[in-house]
C-alpha cells in the first residue's frame, strides 16, 4: 500500500566561504555524471508540453468511446503506480523529456514505457486501477469471485504459468498472474484497448469471463461519476529533494542491475583473459556475430520483448570488451551456452520485480 509523500528536509546552507552549488537552467545539455547529481524539484518538469499530453489524451478519447465519465489524473514521480485509494496514476519522470528517457536508457538498459505503444500500454493498465479505486470495485462480489481477493499480499516475486488462459495478456511478465488486482488492471487495458477484438482472442480461454465481466462491469458506469474524488498525489518529484544519482544507486541496487560489473561472473564461465586464449576470437565480436538468432529465440521462449534483450546483450558485449575476454571453447558449445544464460538473466529480469507491482 502506498503512503504519502515523505516530509522533505531543509535545503543545506552552503559552508561559509564556499558558494552554493547552482544548477545551470539548461540541466539538458550536461553530461550524464553532472546531471545525475540534478535534484528532482530542480528539474522543472511537467506533463505539459511533453510527449506524454497526447498519449493522456489519447487515453481519454479512448475512455469516452466506451461512454465513461471519469478521468483519472496524473503527476510525475519516479516510478509508474496508482496508489492504493487513490483514482490517479503516477508516470515516471523520465517520460516528460527526451533528455531523461536517454539517461534512464543508460542507467537501467531499458525505458519502461518509452514508445508510444508500450506507454499506452501501461497507460491503460493504470487506468484500470484507477478505475478500481474511483467506484471502489474491489468490494464487489462478483469481482472478487473472478480475479481473487484484493487483500491478498502482494508477492516480492511471481513464478507465472506462461500457458495458463486463465489470464488475458497484455503487458509482458505474464503481469496478470501476479495479483488479483494486477489481474483486474490486465482485463480492463485488454477490454479498453481499441480493436482488440477480445472476444475471438480469447474465445476459447477461462480468461474470456472476466473480459465479458469487465464490459457488464464498465456498462453499468457509464456516465457514472466517481464515487471518490480526491486529486492526492504520492511522491510526487516536484517535492523531492533528492538526486538522480541516488535515485539510480537505489533503483539499481533493488533491481541486481549495478554497474559495471553486473554480468561478470556469467560472462567468465564462458569466456575467459588468461593469457593461453589471448589469440582466439574475441567474446564481444562472438556475441556480435550471434545477437539476432539469441535474441529471438529467447524472445520466443521467455514473452519478452527483443529490444528488452537486446539491451542486455549489449550490456554484455561492452563488458566483454571492457575485460577483454575471449573465447575459450568450441564456437557452437558457447553459442548454445550463451543462449541458455541469457534465457536465465532474462527470467531473472521478469521475476525480479523490475516490471514492478503497481500498487
Amino acid at each position: 500500500m502506498a503512503v504519502g509523500p515523505p516530509s522533505l528536509p531543509a535545503s543545506p546552507e552552503p559552508s561559509q566561504g564556499q558558494p552554493a552549488l547552482v544548477i545551470p537552467s539548461d540541466w539538458q545539455n550536461l553530461p550524464d555524471e553532472q546531471l545525475l547529481d540534478v535534484r528532482f524539484c530542480e528539474l522543472g518538469l511537467s506533463i505539459e508540453g511533453s510527449n506524454l499530453k497526447p498519449r493522456i489524451a489519447q487515453l481519454h478519447s479512448e475512455l469516452a468511446a466506451r461512454g465513461l465519465q471519469f478521468r483519472p489524473h496524473y503527476w510525475l514521480s519516479t516510478e509508474w503506480f496508482c496508489p492504493d485509494g487513490v483514482p490517479g496514476v503516477a508516470i515516471p519522470f523520465y517520460l516528460a523529456h527526451p533528455r531523461l528517457m536517454r539517461l534512464e536508457n543508460t542507467q537501467m538498459l531499458e525505458v519502461e514505457g518509452g514508445t508510444p505503444e508500450w506507454c499506452m500500454q501501461i497507460l491503460r493498465h493504470e487506468a484500470g486501477h484507477a478505475f478500481d479505486n474511483a467506484y471502489a470495485l474491489r468490494r464487489k462480489r462478483r469481482r472478487i469471485n473472478l480475479f481473487g481477493k484484493p487483500s491478498q499480499e502482494y508477492p516480492d516475486v511471481y513464478l507465472p504459468r506462461p500457458y495458463s488462459k486463465s489470464f488475458v495478456l497484455h503487458l509482458d511478465s505474464w503481469y496478470a498472474q501476479s495479483h488479483p488486482d494486477e489481474d483486474f488492471a490486465e482485463t480492463f487495458a485488454v477490454w479498453l484497448t481499441p480493436d482488440s477484438d477480445w472476444r475471438a482472442r480469447f474465445h476459447d480461454w477461462p480468461a474470456l469471463k472476466k473480459l465479458e465481466y469487465m464490459n457488464q462491469l464498465m456498462s453499468g458506469l457509464t456516465n457514472q461519476p466517481p464515487t471518490v474524488s480526491t486529486r492526492r498525489r504520492v511522491e510526487p518529484v516536484d517535492r523531492m529533494r533528492g538526486t538522480l544519482r541516488r535515485h539510480y544507486a537505489k533503483k539499481r541496487a533493488h533491481y541486481g542491475l549495478e554497474h559495471p560489473n553486473f554480468y561478470d561472473r556469467d560472462l567468465r564461465r564462458l569466456f575467459s583473459d588468461a593469457p593461453e586464449f589471448q589469440q582466439n576470437l574475441k567474446a564481444s565480436r562472438f556475441i556480435k556475430r550471434i545477437q539476432r538468432d539469441v535474441r529471438r529465440r529467447v524472445a520466443e521462449w521467455a514473452g519478452s520483448y527483443q529490444y528488452t534483450i537486446d539491451q542486455v546483450i549489449v550490456n554484455m558485449i561492452r563488458r566483454a570488451d571492457e575485460l577483454d575476454l575471449r573465447l575459450k571453447y568450441p564456437e557452437e558449445q558457447t553459442h548454445l551456452d550463451f543462449m541458455l544464460m541469457l534465457t536465465v538473466q532474462t527470467m531473472n529480469y521478469l521475476h525480479s520485480g523490475r516490471h514492478r507491482v503497481a500498487l
